[in-house]
């Protein structure tokens, strides 16, 4: 049976004070799915794993145990190995603080236009990726404005030293 190395990203886990999940919690959540070699990172909704499944059954099985753990939806974003691996390759600002650099995750590739939508208000840098947004934050994410258009559909966000540490436990 061949295994896939997933990366599940939540949207919205342990921001804020918000849907508080421990990752010890989410570990064995995704081990009672019969998931495997489960690991988390970091405390905001990063978990690696392993499943005979294919993508979109997985996506469903991880968002409905977490729905029903949680007590409300939590949007799960996945991505595999060679998809990360992608994804860093892409990066169109590699010579940026990696810190400052972040890939928004969406869940489906970007609609025609989104871009023209699009109102930069500072120094940001915005390029498409296939279903991911790279933007550059020269002054750093907390002090933007930027706001992407809900056209770009569920998202979640994690700077390319989070991005980095996700390829190196799926490909570990």
């Amino acid at each position: 049976m061949r295994m896939t190395v997933y990366a599940a990203l939540l949207r919205a886990v342990n921001v804020g004070g918000n849907s508080v999940l421990p990752m010890k919690e989410l570990a064995a959540l995704c081990s009672g799915l019969g998931f495997g070699n489960v690991r988390t990172y970091i405390q905001s909704g990063n978990v690696v794993f392993d499943s005979a499944l294919g993508k979109d059954a997985v996506g469903q099985e991880l968002a409905q145990a977490l729905a029903k753990k949680m007590g409300k939806p939590v949007d799960v974003l996945l991505r595999t190995t060679a998809e990360l691996h992608a994804i860093l390759k892409a990066n169109p600002f590699p010579d940026a603080e990696p810190s400052k650099v972040a890939v928004v995750f969406c869940s489906s590739s970007l609609p025609k236009g989104w871009l023209e939508l699009l109102l930069i208000p500072g120094a940001e840098q915005v390029r498409p990726g296939k279903k991911e947004i790279y933007i550059h934050y020269p002054e750093g994410m907390g002090r933007s404005k930027l706001k992407l258009p809900a056209s770009t559909g569920i998202a979640t966000v994690r700077n390319i030293n989070t991005v980095t540490k996700l390829l190196a436990l799926a490909a570990g």
